[in-house]
């Protein structure tokens, strides 16, 4: 296996599987079939059953679910859109109580919502923070937990001012002004040097939504970073990038997998493997991509456009129709490439069986993932027709 581990160094999701961490462990370079199975089999699960738990807190009325729902690419009518307790994949988001009563106590309010359960927490104001906003968040900074503070509806702040100066109106001196007036109210009440998010929830790529976003997945550890990055709309183009790049991680562990686990020769092919595998992987990506047809109909519903249009931009196989035969097909089209790829190995027997379907299913994966990806950016421009639109979401 020495050759495969060589080819996949580096290319874990966690760090435990690369060149480095398989020599170390009993073993080394000698680590037989089973236990390189064990391992790429642990890592695949680890990432499956990540859970990322998000709690999003303000004053009722502060626009909390509608924050929930601008992250998971739904409106207010769309199935499954928030109040409470929405998961996505394995990300859950926490639409949690109000903070606004008079005689709030942060410390009964975080026992009452079971804080332990979050990874981090959204504070959302709609206007200017108060005492209680900080309150929480020194309650929730000294329990050793992580916050963010988002000021939301920027959009109706920066509709009422133009509406009320026309002629001096700057959308650069009002956002600059909100979020100087709510750095003051936080750090009278004890926050110093508190980050502000502005966002609008109907208009969120706009403002501070991808300052919010990276700075979200900067702070999470790389399997939680990575469910909370698939579990995004395709709100850009650079999220459609981050999206491809972290799956491209996981391609080469579902590849080896696939040609080690359940292997069962294909007729046509030099290759076998596991075709259940690949066609559940296959299916995954185009959920993650949004290009699925619960997730294109929701996006039809946010964008006005007939769902058929927004399909017939999609080049790559459609969900449905990814079959065991269309599997077979594009592993038939990949296998004519590698000749100059299996030239020079050495090894002979099951090994170089084991090579050669590692290496077709590899560069399978990867093509179909670089279609499915260019697919959601063809269908993110025909959704906003790039004519300087938002994704509106309400």
């Amino acid at each position: 296996l020495i050759w495969l581990l060589q080819f996949s160094k580096g290319r874990g999701i966690n760090g435990v599987i690369d060149g480095e961490g398989l020599e170390s462990t009993s073993g080394g370079r000698n680590k037989g079939q089973a236990e390189v199975v064990s391992i790429v089999q642990g890592e695949l699960e680890s990432f499956e059953s990540t859970m990322l738990n998000i709690a999003v807190t303000g004053e009722t009325g502060a626009g909390k679910s509608s924050f929930i729902n601008a992250l998971r690419g739904l409106t207010a009518e769309d199935d499954g859109a928030a109040p409470t307790g929405v998961t996505e994949t394995t990300t859950e988001l926490w639409d949690l109580p109000g903070i606004g009563a008079p005689d709030f106590q942060p410390k009964t309010y975080l026992r009452k919502v079971n804080f332990k359960r979050y990874d981090f927490f959204v504070i959302i104001a709609s206007e200017r923070f108060k005492c209680n906003h900080a309150a929480l968040a020194r309650e929730i900074e000294r329990m050793g937990k992580r916050f963010y503070f988002v000021r939301s509806k920027v959009d109706e702040d920066l509709r009422n001012e133009e509406r009320d100066h026309p002629r001096t109106f700057s959308q650069e001196r009002v956002l600059e002004r909100l979020r100087m007036d709510c750095r003051k109210h936080l750090e009278r009440a004890g926050i110093s040097n508190p980050e502000i998010f502005l966002l609008s929830s109907c208009e969120f790529t706009r403002y501070d939504a991808p300052a919010l976003l990276k700075a979200l997945q900067d702070d999470l550890p790389s399997l939680q970073r990575l469910a909370f990055l698939l579990s995004l709309p395709n709100l850009s183009a650079e999220i459609i990038e981050e999206k491809k790049a972290a799956l491209k991680k996981l391609i080469w562990l579902i590849s080896l997998l696939s040609a080690l686990v359940n292997v069962i020769p294909i007729p046509r092919l030099s290759v076998a493997c596991d075709i259940s595998i690949l066609l559940g992987s296959m299916i995954a990506f185009y959920k993650h991509f949004g290009l699925d047809d619960g997730s294109l109909a929701n996006l039809a519903r946010q964008t006005g456009k007939p769902i058929a249009e927004l399909k017939a931009v999609i080049r790559s196989p459609k969900a449905k129709e990814i079959t065991r035969d269309v599997v077979i097909k594009l592993l038939l089209k990949e296998e004519k490439g590698l000749p100059r790829l299996t030239a020079n190995l050495t090894v002979v027997g099951p090994m170089l069986t084991a090579g050669i379907s590692f290496l077709t299913t590899y560069f399978m994966l990867l093509s179909f993932l670089n279609e499915v990806a260019e697919d959601a950016e063809r269908v993110r421009k025909a959704a906003l027709k790039e004519d300087g639109k938002q994704l509106k979401l309400s």
